[in-house]
């Protein structure tokens, strides 16, 4: 009773795990209580088992020590009712006032017990002398190190002769080959997880010869997408390369996901009780976190189309919050009848057919979708009257739209930027195709004219003076003809542009640079309004929001942030990746924001409370593209691995993957009515898909669902539309006109 009764105090004290994982760490005693294991004379993991008794009720020595690093942390954080608790389990009542670490008498017995320096070289003296234990003291040398509990208390479960790591493993890897088919598949997800933490293990109590020999006799067994990870790996040899190493730290302290059927976990658990392999349970146990399901073990092709990420699948549980992803009910604007189509109707004689069309094609988009959230649900700027002529000029635009499918593919026009020696490192158009923009590696942006009108400044304030106001051709009459010119050059980043956004208006132009700023240029004056200062390192992308006044930037300090225009700090942060934020994109409703990162995962996040939503596993490389389809149900993704994976946003399942592409893809855009996705790639190819039939084919049932099993059909030949080479000219940018006119641009490469 008292050792049940001590491990559940100190767990709760000190552990912050799933709950989910707890049933499981019950079983650890079992593997660890076999007083054969070469482990034995050791004691074991401080967070997850209860150390042995004397004969006297109090712990050993050794484990003494770790009681005493625990009540430090509690006194430090004034958890006094704890600490009576576990000193009273533990029988410390006076043992700890009446003796030092190493026996000899004389110890503090304040409230604060000593600093952390202090506490730590007590341990290390203790740890040191431990049997069989070979591991060096965590060293405390600067704020930044400056360990918690959790540190103190992993010097403990660091057990083992580091030359028996080999074994250890080698002994695993010939028990997953040795069993059946349906087995293998599932347990052979644990070898790169531990591969990495037996390493990195080893390098970080400088075991420098037997990490590079550990490396160098497993490196070739792992999977080939994590090839670029193993690569940066291999040059981490010593304890000093792993400080400021952010991405390996948060290896070490977040839990790698694994999702494994129950019968495949049994057979893992009885192998590692029967040969009394701690090491391997206790990395399983504090940086693995195993999902566990009923049914069926999962098939090769099955995981492999879910992992690849730095931080293992996806939790179940993760993706199961409801997403709103319908549509926002559409404004009621009457469509008046064009002077042109009347004329065109009159000569025909029939006179109210277009009209009645058009009307349909208006209210068509005026019913309310069922999975739609609320109008209100985040602020949204009022629509201006120059909106709703906009929105007008849509609906006309709408009614010419060419209808897309197999049969009927698009037109594409192909803009080339020759002699683009600055470097072309983004490209966006306006809704209404009329302007382009380039953002470049010399720090300028510049604005091109898409269409014969000429981009023209507004006139000086003192001209202004001079206008009537009230003329019907006002805003004509504001634009300075003697500005009038192609193109026009954005000067005030201090570094590469890597992303440009038009507003839906038309009248701003956002750019996101190297500098770390995200700036505002007004497309009036083409003079920089705002700079938005809140990332710390290079912004990679910005992206407006469809209502426009909302827009959202990511960057290299793996955070993307909500900005609203008239605000000079973000709204909110998103914080969840492991790595650079490359890409953002609104929803079309925009309500959530999706963000893609070199960690190769894919995270929705809710703009009205900042939550993870949808955390998206599958692909092999960084993601540098994004696209959500028209209705807003579906996002596809791009990435360097040159696979697009197609994603239903409300089951949170893939439920698609074309591939074909050889480089990485840079742009994605779905047709104006979702029928056909186009995708961009540095191998210099369009390719055109059929989406439609990608989505109708994949039927999401509730065992899918709730399971997160996939069947991904390899299909893309089937669903490969049509496939068109530029000449030498990587595709950065894709967009398709209001009339699915689909328009490309990159810069030609020469060389």
């Amino acid at each position: 009773a008292r050792h049940n009764s001590y491990r559940g105090k100190k767990m709760a004290a000190v552990q912050d795990a799933p709950m989910e994982l707890d049933a499981e760490k019950e079983t650890k005693p079992e593997i660890l209580s076999d007083g054969t294991s070469n482990l034995s004379g050791n004691t074991a993991s401080g967070t997850l088992s209860s150390p042995p008794l004397t004969a006297g009720g109090a712990p050993k020595q050794e484990d003494q020590q770790t009681l005493i690093a625990v009540l430090q942390f509690l006194r430090r954080n004034k958890l006094t009712e704890s600490v009576e608790i576990l000193r009273r389990e533990a029988c410390l009542e006076d043992q700890e006032d009446s003796q030092t670490l190493d026996g000899s008498g004389g110890g503090k017995g304040d409230g604060d017990g000593g600093d952390a320096n202090s506490l730590l070289s007590r341990v290390s003296i203790a740890s040191a002398a431990a049997p069989q234990s070979t591991l060096t003291p965590i060293p405390v040398k600067s704020e930044y190190d400056q360990p918690d509990v959790s540190v103190v208390l992993s010097a403990y479960s660091q057990q083992g002769d580091p030359s028996l790591y080999q074994v250890y493993y080698s002994s695993l890897k010939n028990f997953i080959e040795s069993v059946l088919d349906c087995h293998r598949a599932e347990l052979s997800q644990l070898f790169y997880p531990l591969f990495v933490h037996m390493y990195l293990e080893l390098v970080y109590n400088n075991h420098e010869n037997k990490a590079k020999a550990f490396f160098e006799k497993f490196s070739g067994d792992q999977e080939c997408y994590y090839q670029d990870d193993l690569r940066i790996l291999c040059g981490l040899t010593k304890k000093e390369h792993l400080k400021g190493n952010e991405a390996l730290l948060d290896f070490r302290t977040s839990r790698f996901v694994l999702r494994i059927s129950r019968d495949s976990y049994q057979l893992l658990k009885r192998h590692l009780q029967e040969r009394h392999n701690n090491q391997i349970w206790n990395i399983i146990q504090e940086h693995l976190y195993i999902d566990i399901f009923d049914g069926m073990p999962r098939s090769k092709s099955q995981i492999d189309s879910m992992s690849g990420s730095f931080a293992g699948e996806t939790r179940r549980e993760v993706n199961k919050a409801k997403v709103f992803y319908g549509l926002l009910k559409e404004p009621e604007i009457e469509v008046p009848l064009d002077d042109e189509d009347d004329e065109a109707e009159n000569e025909e004689g029939k006179p109210k057919k277009k009209k009645t069309k058009k009307d349909s094609m208006g209210s068509k988009s005026k019913k309310q979708d069922p999975n739609a959230p609320q109008q209100n649900r985040i602020p949204l700027p009022e629509l201006k009257d120059s909106d709703k002529l906009d929105k007008i000029m849509y609906m006309k635009e709408s009614t010419k739209r060419i209808r897309l499918g197999p049969e009927n593919l698009p037109s594409i026009c192909f803009y080339s930027f020759l002699n683009a020696y600055q470097g072309l490192t983004a490209v966006d158009f306006t809704d209404d195709s009329s302007l382009l923009a380039g953002g470049f590696a010399d720090s300028t942006v510049r604005v091109w004219s898409a269409t014969p009108k000429k981009l023209r400044k507004v006139k000086s304030a003192a001209e202004l003076n001079l206008i009537d106001k009230e003329s019907d051709d006002v805003l004509e009459r504001i634009m300075d003809e003697k500005t009038a010119s192609e193109s026009k050059n954005l000067y005030g980043h201090s570094g590469p542009v890597y992303g440009v956004s038009f507003s839906p208006d038309r009248n701003y132009l956002l750019s996101s640079s190297e500098d770390g700023t995200v700036r505002l240029w007004s497309l009036q004056t083409f003079t920089c309004l705002v700079g938005y200062k809140g990332h710390n390192y290079p912004v990679w992308d910005t992206h407006f929001s469809p209502f426009g006044y909302y827009f959202v930037s990511g960057g290299h300090d793996r955070v993307a942030r909500l900005w609203a225009t008239d605000h000079y700090q973000p709204l909110r942060i998103f914080a969840g990746h492991l790595a650079d934020v490359t890409c953002t994109r609104f929803h079309p409703n925009s309500n959530y924001v999706v963000t893609g990162s070199t960690d190769r995962t894919i995270r929705l996040w809710d703009v009205l409370n900042g939550n993870c939503v949808r955390f998206f596993t599958g692909h092999k490389g960084p993601i540098h593209s994004l696209a959500f389809s028209p209705n807003g149900k579906f996002l596809a993704s791009g990435s360097t691995d040159g696979r697009v994976l197609l994603w239903d946003i409300g089951h949170g399942l893939m439920i698609g993957e074309l591939k074909g592409h050889t480089d990485t893809i840079y742009a994605l855009k779905f047709s104006r009515d979702g029928e056909i996705l186009a995708s961009g790639s540095m191998d210099n190819t369009v390719r055109l898909w059929d989406s439609m039939k990608a989505f109708d084919d994949m039927e999401t049932d509730d065992f899918t669902a709730a399971t997160g099993h996939i069947h991904l059909p390899d299909n893309s030949q089937e669903l490969l539309l049509g496939m068109y080479h530029s000449k030498s000219t990587p595709v950065t940018h894709l967009h398709f006109t209001r009339r699915n006119l689909l328009l490309a641009a990159g810069a030609y490469n020469s060389q």
